[in-house]
């Protein structure tokens, strides 16, 4: 198989997926076909189509996300594609929904009491939302009493965001600086405190929780279920053969 065909497939692979797609998963397309290629004759091509996509200008590349490949438009081109983005009329996450993803991305893996403690409101319509929207998952459930569901970010969450992983995400200090030394438009003194607030429980015990992970008994308990945009509650049977009523 020569250079180009090898390219040609490659990146009509790519462009044809809805997802990202791994080298692992590339390769295993390749050698179902009868195309064998080694993980670095994969990534060079990918770089290959990337330098030529460049040369002539064009208004996309294959960027790595979520750890994988994509096909993505150029960062110079988002004004553009965000009014096609607000034409489509996609739904817009509410500002405590952004709120409550902040703080879940920067604490996970957080209980529901930690954000509640945070925001100081009850966030269980928000989580609910934010799960069926694919950008949080259970991660697990803490070793403290009760041993509370513990939430974290998804992959969905880093294909939102364009992230390739979690590391990508802006460290806090970094934003405190800019909050600081910058007045932006649409930040509010409310958004500041909020942050603050995240910054400080974060830089008092950044890793809460993290090591009372325990991802055995996760199915234990049944989340809310949202129907009609209404929670409905869900019985639960105890240990003891009772029936208690979740909402």
């Amino acid at each position: 198989m020569t250079d180009n065909n090898l390219k040609h497939i490659i990146e009509a692979i790519i462009f044809a997926s809805e997802e990202e797609l791994t080298l692992k998963q590339l390769k295993d397309i390749l050698e179902n076909c009868r195309m064998p290629a080694s993980f670095k004759e994969i990534e060079q091509t990918i770089n290959s189509l990337n330098e030529e996509y460049e040369t002539r200008g064009s208004g996309f590349s294959i960027i790595q996300i979520a750890g994988g490949y994509q096909y993505a438009t150029k960062r110079e081109f988002a004004e553009f594609v965000g009014k096609l983005k607000l034409e489509t009329g996609k739904k817009k996450l509410s500002q405590s929904a952004i709120e409550t993803l902040s703080i879940i991305a920067y604490k996970q893996p957080i209980p529901r009491s930690e954000m509640e403690f945070i925001r100081g409101v009850n966030v269980d319509y928000i989580v609910n939302a934010l799960l069926e929207r694919d950008l949080i998952m259970i991660k697990g459930r803490a070793s403290t009493p009760g041993r509370p569901i513990l939430y974290g970010t998804s992959d969905n969450f880093l294909k939102v965001l364009g992230l390739n992983s979690l590391s990508d995400l802006p460290k806090l200090r970094e934003i405190n600086e800019i909050l600081k030394n910058e007045k932006i438009e649409g930040i509010t003194e409310a958004d500041i405190d909020l942050f603050n607030s995240v910054n400080n429980n974060f830089e008092e015990n950044p890793a809460k929780g993290q090591s009372a992970i325990d991802f055995n008994d996760v199915p234990d308990e049944k989340e809310p279920e949202i129907k009609n945009g209404n929670l409905e509650i869900n019985e639960i049977k105890t240990n003891d053969g009772q029936t208690n009523q979740n909402q």
